[in-house]
C-alpha cells in the first residue's frame, strides 16, 4: 500500500510540474522549444534522484563509463530530433492547412491520440520488419533499463518517430499550443518509462505507460514483451500488445541474439549497423 501511494505521488508530481510549466509557457508566450528542452533536463534530474531514492534494481544503476557513453547518445538524440523537426516543419509549410476553430483541450486530446498512434505504429514497425529492427534493436541491446540508456537509440529511429508522430499533426493544422502540450507529455513519458524506479501504478497502468510495463517491453521473452506505446496504452489494448500484470517482471532484458549488434559503446559502428545486415560480432570482441 505504501509503495502504491508513493507511486501515485510520483505520477502526480510529474503531471503537476508538466502542466504548470506548459501553462506558464503559453501565458507568457515563451519559446516552446526552449521550454521543452529545459523541462526535459529538469525531469532528467528528478528521475536521477528517484533512481537513487527508490531503485527497482540497484545493479541497473549506470556506471561512470555508461554515463559518458549515454551522454554522447543523448547529444546525438538532440541533434537528430532537431533535424527531424526541421524536416517535418519544412514539409508542413507547403502542405498544412489550418484546423477549424475548436477548444484547446479538445485539440490536445485529439493531438495526443494521433501523435501516440503514429509513435505506436513506428515503434511496432521497429520490432516486426528486419531493416527497422536493425535500427531500433540498438536501443534494446543494453541489459539494463534506466534513465541514462533511454538515449541509446539510432538517429534514424528519432527522425522516423518524429515524422510519424508530429507530421500528421502539422498537416492537419493543430495549433502550436496543442502540439507543444502533447509533445511535452510524450517527451517526459519517454524518460519516465525508462527510469529505474520502483513504482507500481495498479489501475493507472491501463491508461498510461509506466516503468513496470516498459521493462516488459525490453524482455527477451517475446510473449511478455509487447507494450509499443511509450505514452498511453490505448493502442496496445486495441491491437492486443498489452501484456502487463500487476507486479509482473521481465525474466531478462536485452536482445536474444546480442551478437547480431555492435557493442553499445561503439557509437560509430551502431550508426552504420542498419546498412550492413550481414553483421555479426565476434564473441571475443
Amino acid at each position: 500500500m505504501h509503495q502504491r501511494l508513493l507511486s501515485y505521488l510520483v505520477v502526480l508530481l510529474m503531471f503537476s510540474i508538466n502542466f504548470t510549466l506548459c501553462n506558464w509557457a503559453i501565458k507568457n508566450s515563451l519559446d516552446y522549444g526552449a521550454v521543452t528542452f529545459s523541462t526535459i533536463l529538469l525531469f532528467i534530474a528528478i528521475f536521477i534522484l528517484l533512481e537513487r531514492l527508490m531503485p527497482y534494481k540497484k545493479d541497473w544503476h549506470p556506471t561512470i563509463p555508461e554515463w559518458k557513453r549515454d551522454g554522447l547518445y543523448f547529444i546525438l538524440v538532440i541533434l537528430a530530433g532537431a533535424i527531424g523537426q526541421g524536416l517535418v516543419y519544412e514539409i508542413a509549410f507547403y502542405f498544412a492547412k489550418p484546423l477549424g476553430a475548436m477548444p484547446l483541450w479538445s485539440e490536445i486530446f485529439l493531438a495526443l491520440l494521433i501523435a501516440t498512434f503514429g509513435g505506436y505504429c513506428f515503434h511496432r514497425l521497429g520490432h516486426s520488419v528486419p531493416f527497422f529492427w536493425r535500427i531500433h534493436g540498438i536501443h534494446h541491446v543494453p541489459n539494463k533499463v534506466n534513465l541514462a540508456n533511454n538515449s541509446v537509440v539510432h538517429s534514424f529511429d528519432v527522425i522516423g518517430s518524429t515524422f510519424c508522430s508530429q507530421l500528421p499533426l502539422l498537416l492537419i493544422g493543430f495549433s502550436e499550443e496543442a502540439m507543444f502540450i502533447a509533445g511535452m507529455f510524450t517527451a517526459i513519458q519517454g524518460y519516465f518509462i525508462h527510469a529505474n524506479i520502483n513504482v507500481s501504478l495498479g489501475w493507472l497502468s491501463y491508461i498510461i505507460a509506466c516503468p513496470e510495463s516498459h521493462r516488459l517491453h525490453h524482455s527477451v521473452v517475446y510473449e511478455e514483451a509487447g507494450h509499443y506505446g511509450a505514452d498511453i496504452v490505448l493502442w496496445d489494448l486495441i491491437f492486443k500488445s498489452f501484456t502487463w500484470q500487476d507486479k509482473k517482471a521481465p525474466k531478462v532484458v536485452g536482445v536474444e541474439d546480442s551478437l547480431s549488434f555492435p557493442p553499445t559503446e561503439s557509437v560509430l559502428e551502431n550508426a552504420i549497423h542498419p546498412f550492413r545486415p550481414s553483421y555479426r560480432r565476434s564473441i571475443t570482441k
